[in-house]
């Protein structure tokens, strides 16, 4: 089973796609905890959703590493005079609805079936939805931005992503000399939100364009193949989000992306695209890796 998981290009992928389908549309209604799910994580009871939520606009949608944060503006007048107990101080707060890395946000246009299984609804004033899914695990959190004190939110706000011009390779440099030179590329790259939204999905992709092991140490890197893996993380995530997103993942509307991706489990068994030689996977620090045993060393 292909679990979806939130990365840089999807989650920048889907918020272009918010911003261009439901900016400005007014929440009439709001359904949390729809279909129950062990692993799918809330911010508040079901209840706190709607209440919260409908009668506000949605605003302006971005995508911060493995989420996707939309912010909601305050409610219309007349919701806050039909709703007992909401101030004109609680309607002034500013609220974010965030999903997270595991879940799959849909868009639905009026009449269009809903599906029967789901975690979250939200409702448009023209009878169109956004639905959240979560299938493996994953959050849909409610939150006050500047109170949210989510360690992986804090760390893709605070940090530049490789779709802005703060990440520089000076800032990247940077990063090495916080780690020993024992860790290995794999854990450098793609663990301890040291580049948020860089997992291990987009990670196999710019090892093969570097010719860089997932096992290899970083110790080991000579300055210009230090310079080579920043200019591939760039490059690579540029292309990924230039095409919508992954051909492994989904966007808004359901729709494979249109990067094509060189190494997933698609691959596993063929032969790389620059060698011919068959690619491997095998399982490391908690995921599977794929990777071609002649190109990368």
């Amino acid at each position: 089973m292909v679990i979806s998981m939130l990365e840089i290009p999807e989650s920048l992928t889907i918020a272009g796609q918010l911003n261009e389908t439901v900016q400005g549309k007014r929440i009439v209604e709001v359904e949390a905890a729809h279909t129950p799910h062990s692993f799918a994580w809330y911010s508040g009871e079901p209840g706190f959703y709607s209440e919260v939520m409908e009668g506000r606009e949605i605003g302006v949608s971005v995508g911060i590493g493995s989420m996707v944060e939309i912010a909601l503006g305050p409610k219309h007048p007349k919701m806050v005079h039909l709703k007992c107990g909401v101030s004109e101080a609680e309607n002034s707060r500013k609220y974010s609805f965030i999903a997270g890395d595991g879940a799959t946000i849909r868009y639905f246009e009026p009449g269009q079936p809903l599906p029967e299984r789901y975690q979250t609804r939200i409702t448009l004033e023209d009878g169109s939805s956004v639905i959240c899914t979560i299938r493996m695990y994953g959050s849909m959190s409610l939150v006050q931005p500047e109170v949210f004190d989510n360690p992986y939110y804090l760390a893709a706000k605070k940090k530049p992503l490789p779709n802005t011009k703060n990440f520089t390779y000076s800032y990247f440099r940077g990063l090495f000399d916080e780690v020993s030179g024992t860790m290995s590329m794999k854990a450098f790259l793609a663990t301890q939100q040291r580049i948020p939204g860089l997992g291990n999905g987009v990670l196999q992709d710019i090892l093969l364009e570097a010719g860089l092991h997932h096992k290899r140490k970083i110790g080991s890197l000579t300055e210009v193949q230090r310079r080579r893996i920043y200019d591939t993380v760039v490059e690579t995530l540029r292309k990924m989000t230039a095409g919508g997103g992954r051909d492994t993942e989904k966007d808004l509307f359901g729709k494979a992306g249109g990067y094509h991706t060189l190494l997933s489990q698609r691959a596993a068994g063929r032969p790389c695209p620059y060698c011919g030689t068959e690619i491997r996977k095998a399982n490391y620090l908690g995921g599977t890796v794929y990777f071609c045993p002649t190109c990368q060393v």
